[in-house]
């Protein structure tokens, strides 16, 4: 197990070709050694027959590492087209990113919105309100003309009380003047009855 372990990893996947090597180098050793022709013949044939299958393993090689060549060109385009891809990905998740960013601003947005529709609700409409106005202002002119009118009797009222108050004191004047006037008769009346009776 040893033995072929070490040869597997000696000879990889070339199937044999140092074994080959080997054995043409031993055949061209005794080529070159030996006595009769016909032997050197057989010698001869053999290592033609090991050099055409180490061509052939070596042509083998060739298309082989050309392949693999190839291989790796594919592999390195399909490479850059997965990095291309992913990139690709990358920049539709970001965007998809800002979308769902956008999708929540619209849906908080319409939230908002039915939130305000719901409160606008409870409150009468623009058409409704602008009557409401315009019946509070013609009440509002109307309580200003009654504060008006109200003004104007209470003014009229003063005036009046102002009269009156001057008339009575104008009356007590007269009174109190009246009321002196006969006690200087009554006292002139007196003095004039003692005058006579002396």
């Amino acid at each position: 197990d040893e033995v072929i372990r070490k040869r597997l990893l000696i000879d990889g996947d070339g199937a044999g070709d140092d074994r080959r090597i080997n054995l043409l180098v031993k055949s061209f050793i005794k080529w070159c050694n030996s006595g009769s022709q016909e032997e050197g013949y057989s010698q001869y044939q053999r290592m033609l027959s090991t050099l055409s299958q180490c061509e052939f393993s070596m042509g083998k090689t060739l298309l082989v590492y050309d392949m693999n060549l190839r291989e790796m060109e594919n592999y390195e385009k399909i490479y850059k087209d997965i990095e291309n891809s992913i990139a690709a990905a990358h920049e539709k998740i970001s965007e998809c990113k800002k979308q769902i960013l956008q999708a929540k601003r619209i849906r908080k947005n319409r939230q908002e919105y039915d939130a305000l529709a719901k409160v606008i609700q409870h409150h009468p409409d623009r058409h409704e309100t602008l009557k409401q106005l315009e019946a509070l202002g013609k009440e509002l002119q109307h309580l200003s003309h009654i504060k008006e009118n109200v003004e104007d009797k209470l003014e009229l009222r003063r005036k009046q009380f102002h009269v009156l108050l001057s008339t009575i004191h104008e009356l007590q004047q007269t009174l109190e003047n009246d009321e002196k006037l006969s006690e200087a008769e009554e006292s002139q009346e007196t003095q004039m009855e003692t005058e006579a009776k002396q």
